[in-house]
C-alpha cells in the first residue's frame, strides 16, 4: 500500500509500505478521503513536539472496513466509518473523570501513531464510526474537525441569549460557526483579514463578519450594538494578543474558549478576568464528540460541503499543502482522494 510520510521536517514523500492486518480489536480501513489539517503541515515543518519521524501523517479521515481482527464481528466489513483519531487508556484521571481527550498516556493518529494519509489504516473498532450511507464520504472525511467544534463548545456551553464572536474564518473558526448557527441558533459575528474568508463564514451562517485589516473588532462591536461584549468568544486563530484582547472584550459572566496555543505567551489581565467572572475554557482535539456531530450532518444541521474547497489526489500531496499554505483565498478545506486505481 501507499502512504504518505513525513520522513524528517520539510521532506515528505510517497512510499510503498506493507499492508498491514489488524490486530485483535481492530479493523482496518481503506482510506477514501482525507482532510489536511493544520496540525498536518506543523508535524511537516517540525513544530508538533509529540511528532517522531518519520510518521504518516492525517487524522481526518474516511473509508471502509475490509478486515477485521480477532474479538471483531465479520459484520464490519464493508462499513463506511469515520475515524476518532483519539486513542485513550481509559484508567488514568482524566479518563476517570470523562476527559479522555486528554488522557495521560494520549496518543493520536496521524501524531502519535501512523495515520490515515495511507490507502489503509488499523485502528481500534471503537473508535471507527458508521456513516450513514446519505451522507457524502467527503463530507464524512471531516466529521473530526466538526467533533473539535462541537467540544470547545460543549465546554463553553451556549446559551440561547448568546452574542458569540469568532476568531478566524479558517476551517476550525468555520465550523464553530456552522455548529453555533445550525444547532444553536445564536448571534454570530466572525473576524479575518481575508475578505474571502469571510465570505466563506456568510456562507456558513454568520451574521455579521468583520475585517479587522480595516475596522478594528472594538469599533465594529459599537457599530454592531454589542457595547457589553460578546457573551461567548471563539479564538480559533490563537496569536497571542487575541486572549489579552478577548478578555477585555468579553462581556461580564462571558466564556471565552481556546482552540489551540501559541508558543508566545499571552498577557492576561488577570483584573477583568476576576471583575467579569469571565470563564476560560481550553479545548483539546474531541471527547467523543463522533456520534453527535454525525446525527448533525444527517439532519443537515451542519453541512460540511460548504467548506470542501478542493480534492486532489493523494501522490500530488505536495501540490495539494502548497494550496492550503499559499492560497488561502482561495481554498479552505482540502481533501486528498485515495481512490483507488485515481
Amino acid at each position: 500500500m501507499k502512504s504518505i510520510v513525513v520522513e524528517q521536517p520539510h521532506q515528505i514523500a510517497v512510499i510503498e509500505r506493507p499492508l498491514l492486518e489488524p490486530a485483535a480489536g481492530q479493523v482496518r480501513v481503506r482510506v477514501r478521503y482525507a482532510g489536511i489539517c493544520g496540525s498536518d503541515l506543523h508535524i511537516y515543518h517540525g513544530q508538533n513536539p509529540f511528532a517522531v519521524y518519520p510518521r504518516v501523517i492525517g487524522h481526518e479521515f474516511v473509508g471502509r472496513i475490509d478486515a477485521v481482527g480477532s474479538g471483531v464481528e465479520a459484520s464490519r466489513i464493508g462499513e463506511l466509518v469515520a475515524v476518532d483519531p483519539v486513542v485513550s487508556c481509559g484508567h488514568c484521571y482524566p479518563c476517570s473523570v470523562g476527559r479522555p481527550n486528554v488522557c495521560n498516556h494520549l496518543e493520536v493518529y496521524g501524531v502519535h501513531r501512523d495515520g490515515g494519509f495511507s490507502e489503509a489504516v488499523c485502528v481500534p473498532a471503537g473508535n471507527a464510526y458508521v456513516i450513514p450511507e446519505s451522507i457524502a464520504e467527503t463530507c464524512a472525511a471531516i466529521i473530526e474537525p466538526y467533533a473539535v467544534a462541537a467540544n470547545v463548545l460543549n465546554r463553553t456551553g451556549v446559551f440561547q441569549n448568546d452574542v458569540a464572536l469568532v476568531y478566524g474564518a479558517g476551517p476550525i473558526g468555520l465550523t464553530v460557526v456552522e455548529v453555533l448557527k445550525g444547532v444553536y441558533g445564536v448571534r454570530t459575528i466572525v473576524t479575518d483579514r481575508l475578505d474571502e474568508r469571510l465570505a466563506l463564514a456568510t456562507a456558513c451562517g454568520a451574521d455579521e463578519v468583520v475585517n479587522t485589516a480595516r475596522e478594528p473588532i472594538t469599533e465594529a462591536l459599537q457599530h454592531l450594538g454589542v457595547e457589553r461584549g460578546p457573551t461567548l468568544i471563539i479564538d480559533a486563530v490563537c496569536h497571542p494578543a487575541i486572549l489579552e484582547e478577548a478578555v477585555r472584550l468579553a462581556a461580564p459572566a462571558g466564556r471565552i474558549g481556546l482552540l489551540g496555543f501559541s508558543s508566545e505567551p499571552s498577557a492576561i489581565p488577570q483584573q477583568e478576568l476576576t471583575k467579569k467572572e469571565l470563564s476560560l475554557h481550553a479545548s483539546r482535539l474531541n471527547c467523543a464528540m463522533f456520534p453527535r456531530v454525525i446525527e448533525w450532518v444527517t439532519k443537515g444541521l451542519v453541512r460540511p460541503e460548504k467548506i470542501i474547497t478542493h480534492r486532489i489526489d493523494f501522490r500530488d500531496v505536495a501540490q495539494a499543502f502548497e494550496i492550503v499554505q499559499k492560497d488561502p483565498r482561495n481554498s479552505c478545506k482540502v481533501l486528498l482522494d485515495f481512490a483507488p486505481g485515481n
